[in-house]
């Protein structure tokens, strides 16, 4: 699946990988889980394998697609991409002989820049030095609470040009984040039927700190029924924030 993106901070989604489990509270309301049920139902067949139901829920067990790995080197303009807006790819079931060989196309592709986003940081922590992360790969890590802020410990040992945080959806405050070697930070609240609310005074807290350590600040959504509901406002206007960083424009 290749895609053009709604999400705010990227341009495109490339999901060579499908399906995910649950590991965290952050899981618990997943919009791809939902919209997984739901490519399943129409008869996508990438969506057609089940999950075991402890884990990840029906319909959703990870599937490898080679046929995707070579979209990016397809598209010859420029492209923000998010990697596997559809799985994680440090999921455990997905090997790390798959896990390279999306990184060699990301790695022949400097024209793009990528963005790879997990919770499974123990797994990336372990594996990246066996990866090759040039400059137009940026890491990043969810954390929605501060019980898991050691996933931000497990990033910096990532030797990679952008790392970045995903604090989406936030669940609870994060008085005192460590932004040593972090580039980025994106905040938003969660949407869906069953969203748990965010606090006014937990955005502003986190916006206070990037601006004190001079990380770019990016607030993607309030949240609610749906992911506009809120809208965007913080203070009466938008973050939008983002690492300056040049893209290679030349094309291997």
């Amino acid at each position: 699946m290749a895609d053009n993106s709604a999400i705010e901070w990227t341009d495109a989604t490339w999901n060579p990988v499908t399906g995910c489990s649950r590991t965290s509270p952050g899981c618990d309301n997943c919009y791809a889980l939902t919209l997984a049920k739901r490519l399943k139902a129409m008869g996508n067949p990438r969506y057609q394998v089940d999950g075991d139901p402890q884990r990840s829920g029906p319909g959703f067990g990870i599937q490898l697609h080679d046929d995707l790995l070579d979209v990016p080197r397809r598209w010859k303009r420029p492209r923000t991409i998010f990697v596997n807006s559809m799985s994680d790819l440090f999921h455990p079931d997905v090997p790390f002989e798959f896990i390279a060989e999306v990184f060699s196309v990301m790695n022949d592709t400097p024209q793009h820049r990528f963005q790879i986003l997990t919770k499974r940081s123990r797994r990336l922590a372990d594996t990246a030095a066996d990866l090759e992360w040039t400059d137009n790969i940026w890491m990043g890590v969810s954390v929605e609470n501060q019980r898991y802020c050691f996933r931000i410990d497990h990033l910096r040992q990532v030797d990679c040009r952008v790392r970045f945080l995903s604090l989406e959806p936030l669940i609870g405050p994060l008085p005192d984040l460590d932004l040593t070697r972090i580039d980025w930070v994106i905040v938003g609240g969660e949407s869906g039927h069953r969203a748990r609310p965010i606090k006014s005074e937990w955005v502003r807290d986190i916006r206070d700190q990037c601006a004190d350590a001079e990380v770019p600040f990016f607030f993607k959504q309030w949240g609610g029924r749906t992911s506009k509901s809120g809208g965007r406002l913080l203070d009466d206007r938008t973050f939008d924030e983002m690492p300056v960083v040049t893209l290679d424009h030349s094309i291997g």
